[in-house]
């Protein structure tokens, strides 16, 4: 196993090499995400993961092996959490690239939560529900809330900011129907309870994450649905360390976190908040993060980090046509 020395000098040098965006000859125009470069090529949709990193909703910088990162611990869960629900995952011809099945997307991102922490305690300290949930009174900031909720948001256009969405405002905007929503509601805290329980027993929390789903129409005209995008990644979830958590929380303190929540509260005590000109990066904030990172993904899956990676070349080209 790599010693953190080790780790330091391999991502200094990688630096220079990430992936900010991939352009792929032969596949038609290309969607650009937040992290995601895709292109839809009949049924399939090709997803390729850049080293782009975001916070706010606003792409800040990159950060080495972000991509193959966050795919190495999609694919992880995607394998875990396959008896719940169906996911879009057809094959994996490079680290950084997923072909997936082509889905109809439900626009609403689906964030289920166990603690109060993030956006989610931010809202309740300026007074305000958590998309629709009225929560109690008199909590604490990273307190266990008494039971799972789902606070969506509507899923944002390049660009755009996400905005929480109640439950009852899904349905009566009729953007799914009922029996939709109840299945795509009951399929989430599944994943989650499923994902809080593994992850427990390598001393961590999950403490909220967001999923995203869409339908599938089968050749019988009946509709399935899917899982997309990822799922339990660093970007889109939060982690604790089990161990020190009751104890920092009863002193008043921040819970030990592994996800990138430590970069936005960098950037909030410099003022920014996603609007304006962003702060500046420096490659040893930019090596700080990515260490974190592999820190992050070791300790949920209980696998070492592999650094290898190559380029996405004609072989690589090949491998995609083939499940096209």
């Amino acid at each position: 196993m790599k010693t953190k020395t080790n780790h330091r000098e391999i991502l200094r040098e990688a630096l220079a090499q990430t992936r900010d965006t991939v352009d792929l000859d032969g596949f038609g125009p290309k969607i650009k995400g937040k992290v995601r470069d895709c292109y839809v090529v009949g049924d399939k949709r090709i997803l390729i993961s850049s080293d782009r990193f975001s916070a706010f909703d606003v792409i800040l910088t990159t950060i080495p092996y972000k991509g193959k990162l966050l795919n190495d611990m999609a694919a992880f869960w995607f394998e875990k959490t396959k008896h719940i629900v169906k996911n879009h995952l057809v094959s994996r011809p490079h680290p950084s690239v997923f072909v997936g099945e082509e889905v109809k997307i439900i626009p609403i991102e689906v964030v289920v939560r166990q603690y109060l922490a993030g956006s989610s305690y931010r809202d309740y300290a300026a007074g305000k529900d958590v998309s629709g949930v009225k929560l109690p009174p008199g909590l604490k900031k990273s307190a266990k809330l008494e039971e799972l909720i789902i606070t969506p948001s509507t899923k944002a256009e390049q660009g755009d900011h996400d905005a929480p969405i109640s439950e009852s405002s899904i349905l009566e905007n009729k953007i799914v129907s009922q029996d939709v929503w109840d299945n795509v509601r009951e399929t989430a805290l599944k994943l989650f309870s499923f994902a809080a329980e593994e992850v427990a027993k390598r001393g961590l929390i999950l403490v909220d994450t967001k999923y995203e789903f869409g339908l599938k129409t089968n050749k019988n005209g009946s509709q399935e649905l899917v899982l997309a995008d990822e799922v339990h990644t660093q970007d889109c979830s939060r982690y604790w360390i089990r161990e020190s958590y009751q104890e920092r929380f009863a002193r008043g303190e921040d819970p030990e976190m592994l996800d990138k929540e430590f970069v936005r509260r960098q950037l909030i005590a410099k003022g920014y908040m996603g609007e304006g000109t962003p702060p500046e990066f420096s490659d040893d904030f930019r090596i700080e993060i990515a260490e974190k990172y592999i820190e992050a993904y070791e300790m949920i899956t209980g696998l070492n980090f592999d650094f290898s990676i190559g380029p996405i070349d004609e072989k690589v080209l090949q491998e995609i046509k083939k499940v096209l």
